[in-house]
């Protein structure tokens, strides 16, 4: 069964180490350091990685656990069931992590990214048993998964494994009603099993704190002394059973400005929620790329590029007006396929586009902002 999470040790705003700030090519180091220095003066002591986020452990490892006592902390990080073929790389897996962040133990082990496909190769493959294995030896203190899919497979999940001490959901009021996300439905089922809560991309990767957004005169008219990110925080982290909030600063300036809001953290008023549903309005009517994700694209493409994926960093840019934190995206997904700008025009994708959408120029666009 689940165990108790003591959610009083822990301050309710996360440091998601996923968008560090960078210097070149590489992380800023001693400005991260400043930071997470900072953060854990404001009371903040919830830090979050990942096996596939690059960098992402050592650099936790080198700011905060070789600088700061360990029991002060709390150390996140997750198991990427997409690089695992056989069930004994959990355990290798796992010890790259370990030697990454060089602790002898994680407060919270996540499965990363569950949905149908992954749920099924954590049961095949014996993930639950592994991560119960892990808590029982004092490894891991506490088991739980994010979740990237629809609500019927997250009670699929919570209904087979009460073991579950945690789930991490992708929540903000954009994204509540949102019928690709349907962030409202997710929460009301892990509430419904009762599972504490992390909530993932409050302010969508950085896009609803734009200052250059279609809703920021309308945000600001309503509060000028308010940022945007904190109307997103504030949306977030007021919901019950909520017990940490994570944001993945990438300035010093987003970090005090989270900080500020966290202090004396005030629930979203009627006459606010009122704002917030009319800014959500104005986005969601922005035009954007009508593209299905059907990815019959993808198997034509001879440079192999992720076309649904650039379209939907395209889709966010075209709503919020600003690169924000796309471009940390746009790498992810370049990595694993061809850019924008390796699009050669050939063509191929828009013949059989269920959409008929002109491909090959959006790409020309695409790479003109991110290559």
């Amino acid at each position: 069964m689940a165990g108790i999470i003591n959610t009083e040790e822990i301050g309710k705003l996360g440091f998601g180490y996923m968008r560090l700030p960078r210097k070149g090519d590489a992380f800023d180091m001693e400005l991260v350091k400043k930071m997470a220095d900072t953060f854990l003066e404001s009371g903040g002591t919830y830090f979050d990685a990942a096996f596939i986020y690059t960098g992402a452990e050592a650099a936790l490892r080198e700011s905060v656990i070789q600088r700061h006592p360990r029991e002060k902390i709390q150390i996140a990080t997750k198991l990427a069931l997409s690089f695992v073929k056989d069930p004994k790389q959990f355990r290798e897996q796992f010890n790259v992590s370990m030697d990454r962040l060089g602790t002898d133990y994680l407060d919270f082990y996540l499965l990363h990214g569950m949905d149908a496909e992954s749920s099924d190769k954590a049961e095949d493959f014996g993930a639950w048993a592994f991560f119960s294995e892990l808590k029982a030896k004092g490894l891991v203190r506490h088991i739980g998964f994010s979740f990237h899919a629809p609500p019927e497979e997250l009670e699929e999940i919570l209904s087979k494994h009460p073991e579950t001490e945690f789930v991490q959901l992708q929540i903000n009021y954009l994204d509540w009603d949102n019928p690709g996300i349907q962030s409202r439905k997710l929460y009301e089922i892990a509430r419904k099993y009762n599972t504490p809560i992390v909530i993932m991309e409050p302010v969508k990767g950085g896009l609803l704190a734009s200052d250059t957004s279609q809703i920021t005169e309308l945000l600001r008219s309503a509060n000028p002394n308010a940022s945007m990110a904190s109307w997103a925080l504030r949306y977030a982290a007021q919901l019950e059973g909520v017990f940490v909030t994570l944001s993945g600063m990438s300035t010093y300036e987003q970090l005090l400005d989270n900080i500020n809001t966290f202090a004396d953290l005030q629930p979203i008023s009627d006459d606010e929620q009122a704002v917030l549903d009319k800014a959500a309005e104005i986005l969601k009517a922005i035009p954007s790329i009508t593209c299905t994700s059907c990815r019959y694209c993808v198997d034509s493409c001879p440079s192999l590029i992720h076309i649904p994926k650039m379209f939907d960093i395209y889709n966010n840019y075209l709503v919020y007006n600003t690169i924000g934190h796309l471009d940390s995206e746009y790498r992810m997904w370049t990595r694993s396929g061809g850019k924008a700008g390796d699009c050669t025009s050939c063509r191929a994708c828009e013949s059989i586009c269920p959409q008929k959408l002109e491909i090959a120029d959006k790409m020309t666009k695409i790479s003109a902002l991110f290559d």
